[in-house]
């Protein structure tokens, strides 16, 4: 007879899921995946302003906070490790240092005079623009074309049909660290060649 799981079994299994899931999502996010990067703010938003809001105890300043680290973990998916940290951990501990910066320089008392900084021209491309110009599908389609066919299959595989790298490794009968290797070192090479696209 088989035992059903008990409630603290299936915790465990969806925790899993979600750290797979997230995990996944911050490795397409690395390599420019607007849809990723959706997803990845869909689940983990209201987490992450709870971080700003409990660090500013101001809804606004809260907001503010909350936009500056999603910018950062734009920018700075690809470093994102998943064999060193858990994503929310990750996640957090980026919120909670952009958030703590952005305090630290509010309160310099160094008095802003607003009409100055209205003056000053903010030249870097916003975040929506930065995301539109690296959703370019032709690009993509041309940069896995250079990958290995393996390893364009693997990419293929986990990021556009949801396939785990533990699915993976079962149906490829190669062990997950072999996989996740390969994925990791395939997603190095399609960064490179999406930033020289750029």
């Amino acid at each position: 007879m088989n035992a059903q799981p008990d409630a603290s079994q299936m915790a465990i299994a969806r925790a899993d899921r979600e750290r797979e899931l997230l995990s996944d999502a911050l490795a397409r996010v690395g390599i420019g995946d607007r849809k990723a990067f959706e997803f990845l703010y869909r689940r983990t938003s209201a987490k992450l302003f709870g971080v700003c809001l409990r660090i500013f105890g101001n809804r606004n300043e809260a907001e503010e906070a909350l936009q500056d680290a999603y910018v950062t973990i734009w920018n700075r998916a690809a470093a994102f490790d998943r064999d060193k940290a858990s994503p929310i951990s990750w996640l957090v501990a980026v919120t909670r240092n952009k958030a703590i910066d952005r305090l630290r320089a509010r309160d310099k008392g160094k008095a802003v005079d607003l009409d100055e900084a209205l003056g000053i021209a903010d030249t870097s491309p916003n975040a929506e623009a930065r995301l539109a110009e690296k959703d370019d599908a032709k690009v993509m389609d041309r940069c896995i074309d250079r990958l290995d066919d393996r390893d364009a299959n693997f990419i293929r595989a986990a990021f556009w049909n949801g396939r785990t790298y533990a699915d993976l490794a079962v149906a490829e009968s190669t062990p997950l660290p072999t996989i996740k290797s390969r994925i990791r070192r395939a997603l190095i090479k399609l960064r490179h060649c999406l930033e020289g696209s750029e």
